[in-house]
């Protein structure tokens, strides 16, 4: 069964719904012996996990190893499962794709959901802090990729979320604009203070954003490592190569470059987690 934290992250709401669940002390997210099945195969398999309030966690794993489908059920998506869930009412999700509603312009897409009637203006605070508030009259059929991916972001921030969770949500950009989307993220982060959790293929994105990297095998948490580098993150870092080696090593890739990385233009040192305004060319 699914349990939802209803209420903010605050101690007295938090730690009431931690002692019911038994979840750990200062938990935004805590799974336990989660099962989720499809056909009698487990996909996800006796996994757990926490998710301190605040933390970014990244999230890596093969194709097909349950990474989407925990999110899903994070997200609240998918309910069929076995298993004890603790996650903030509050919560958000951005996908790879932008799923904008092709009729509505840009702030009605971004408070699409919300309860009550939400005005313009609540929008328009969401996209000013993406850089695209210029832009919420507009239609999503005239907006760059980079543009939508971070109209649907804003749609997930509109929501104040306790926990932000993000499933592969710049694989679809070109390599510049998806680092500008990373920085973006980045900064969002900093200034929101919210959990985050992000599924990615990407080794170099998971260590430039996370405090803690995951490695998910045959359905379950199988490796983690703390990312205790001071931030913004420089990937000449020696520090930075051996965490790097290591993530490949355990995903199985050690010494190949990965398409990932194969081509992707050189980052300057300080191209996530510094306070930058060129996020928003995205």
């Amino acid at each position: 069964m699914a349990t939802d934290l209803h209420g903010p992250v605050n101690d007295g709401v938090r730690d009431a719904a931690e002692r019911a669940a038994g979840a750990a002390p200062g938990a935004a997210v805590q799974v336990g012996g989660l099962v989720r099945s499809f056909d009698g195969r487990a996909v996800v398999d006796d996994l757990h996990l926490t998710v301190r309030p605040g933390e970014f966690v990244a999230l890596l794993g093969r194709s097909g190893c349950g990474k989407s489908t925990l999110l899903r059920v994070l997200a609240g998506l998918d309910r069929e499962i076995e298993g004890e869930v603790l996650v903030p009412r509050r919560k958000a999700v951005a996908f790879q794709a932008p799923r904008l509603m092709p009729w509505k312009r840009v702030w009605r897409n971004v408070v699409l959901g919300l309860p009550g009637r939400p005005d313009r203006g609540t929008a328009v605070r969401a996209l000013d802090e993406v850089g695209l508030g210029h832009r919420a009259d507009a239609w999503p059929r005239t907006l760059s990729g980079g543009e939508a991916q971070r109209a649907s972001l804003a749609r997930a921030l509109v929501r104040e979320p306790d926990l932000l969770l993000l499933d592969e949500p710049f694989g679809a950009l070109d390599a510049l604009t998806r680092i500008r989307a990373q920085r973006l993220v980045a900064e969002v982060w900093q200034q929101r203070g919210c959990a985050v959790l992000l599924v990615t293929h990407d080794v170099e994105e998971a260590l430039l954003l996370a405090d803690r990297a995951l490695v998910m095998e045959g359905g379950r948490i199988a490796y983690e490592t703390e990312v205790a580098l001071p931030r913004p993150r420089d990937i000449s870092d020696p520090r930075f190569a051996a965490l790097r080696a290591r993530l490949l090593d355990r995903l199985g890739v050690a010494g190949e470059e990965g398409p990932e990385t194969a081509e992707r233009p050189e980052r300057p040192e300080t191209a996530v987690g510094a306070k930058t305004t060129e996020g928003s060319g995205a």
